[in-house]
């Protein structure tokens, strides 16, 4: 992302939320990339789903190793439920990205075409798929193609964050995540807000 609208994002935030903007002087800029490769990313917020980043990311190596660093629709399809349960996937995890790559062959979803697609859409073409819920989607949005005005609400460190931060009692649910959002005036920029929520948490961790 262009460090103009970074700092447009730092400016905005700062003067309208005063949490954050005490956040963002303790960490400092921060930055939000595109990627590509949409099909290996999906498959890796598959994987990952409820696991440690650590085990994640085990699995993820040994599965993109057996795929030669490679997988397609086509060679995932073809492998054995077996071979990708030797892999670390679950039961359910071998039937999400079948779902997935079977769904990308037949063209029941097409993700050459999503960058030019809203927030919205996007999040409508990839909860087509088995196991891809909202959270997967909205990582989707962040990691993947930049869009800077996401909010995960039901992110489990996004709420913890906000608990830590705002001085709740208790984890807020989606709807006290959005209204504190739309209270400090996080739009347009709610993905950059999210950012600084989570680098937050790791922060706190280390005081």
């Amino acid at each position: 992302m262009p460090n103009s609208e970074i700092k447009n994002a730092v400016k905005h935030l700062s003067k309208h939320d005063k949490v954050l903007s005490r956040i963002i002087k303790n960490i400092g800029i921060i930055n939000l990339t595109k990627r590509r490769r949409y099909f290996n990313l999906l498959l890796g917020s598959i994987i990952g789903q409820q696991l440690s980043m650590y085990a994640a990311d085990a699995i993820k190596m040994k599965f993109n190793s057996y795929f030669n660093n490679d997988p397609t629709p086509e060679t995932i399809l073809k492998t054995d439920d077996s071979v990708l349960r030797s892999l670390g996937l679950s039961n359910a995890k071998v039937k999400y990205v079948k779902d997935l790559s079977n769904k990308i062959i037949l063209g029941e979803i097409k993700l050459a075409g999503l960058s030019a697609k809203s927030d919205d859409e996007v999040i409508a073409e990839l909860t087509k798929v088995k196991g891809i819920g909202n959270w997967t989607a909205h990582m989707f949005l962040m990691f993947t193609l930049g869009r800077i005005n996401v909010l995960p609400v039901g992110d489990l460190g996004i709420r913890k964050a906000i608990m830590l931060n705002y001085d709740l009692k208790n984890m807020p649910d989606e709807k006290k995540v959005n209204s504190i959002a739309l209270k400090n005036k996080w739009p347009p920029y709610r993905s950059i807000a999210s950012l600084y929520l989570w680098r937050s948490l790791d922060t706190k961790n280390e005081s």
